[in-house]
């Protein structure tokens, strides 16, 4: 397996191995998370382990033309359950992810350190979230990466039924004719049930720098 150095540099793409870890260690510096996001390449791991930095063999993405929106997603609109709004509170919407509740998983995978690099990619304007709003409480929202053309959402949480699926739906929609796809990383039932689907890593690649 590929141990980074200080340089700033990823292997080539045949390094990556059968679970799709393409490096180990690193940091989580602006420079080195841009230059992954460039490639295709996110960090994703346990607080007790190094730095995993992943390249899927598959890529569970979403063509915005596809979204799915079901009759009772529909409704939820039409009855104005919800409000949105973006970039008003990152922190707050990273910090809900992280201790957001997911099945087979202990603990969580967005560390304080994630935290901290992830807010320094908001202050560049690179890393964006998306809010959801109840009685002018935060009750949903996701946040992600914009890379060009495509955009790579990173984590999502909900507090109350359905908020960040009509967070994210509203932004596909608003966000339709600015991005070809949304990276949705790794295969969810949440996300195929919106019209999300595998494609192949060099397919990803195609469109990730078809606008870089």
């Amino acid at each position: 397996m590929y141990w980074l150095s200080s340089d700033l540099i990823f292997p080539d793409y045949e390094e990556v191995n059968e679970d799709g870890i393409i490096a180990l260690g690193g940091d989580l510096s602006t420079k080195r998370l841009i230059l992954a996001y460039r490639k295709g390449i996110f960090p994703w791991f346990n607080e007790d382990e190094p730095i995993l930095w992943w390249f899927p063999h598959d890529r569970f993405v979403l063509f915005p033309e596809n979204l799915k929106v079901s009759k009772s997603m529909k409704k939820v609109f039409k009855d104005q359950i919800f409000t949105f709004s973006e970039n008003k509170a990152f922190r707050e919407v990273i910090t809900n992810c992280s201790k957001a509740y997911r099945k087979d998983q202990d603990g969580t995978w967005i560390t304080n350190d994630m935290i901290e690099a992830y807010c320094k990619l908001h202050e560049q304007g690179i890393a964006k979230s998306i809010e959801v709003w109840q009685n002018e409480e935060l009750v949903g929202g996701f946040y992600g990466i914009e890379m060009g053309n495509v955009f790579c959402g990173e984590s999502m949480f909900a507090k109350v039924s359905n908020a960040s699926k009509a967070g994210f739906i509203q932004f596909v929609a608003k966000y339709h004719k600015k991005y070809e796809l949304i990276d949705c990383q790794v295969y969810t039932d949440h996300l195929a049930s919106l019209g999300a689907v595998e494609i192949s890593s060099d397919v990803f690649l195609e469109y990730l720098h078809h606008n870089q």
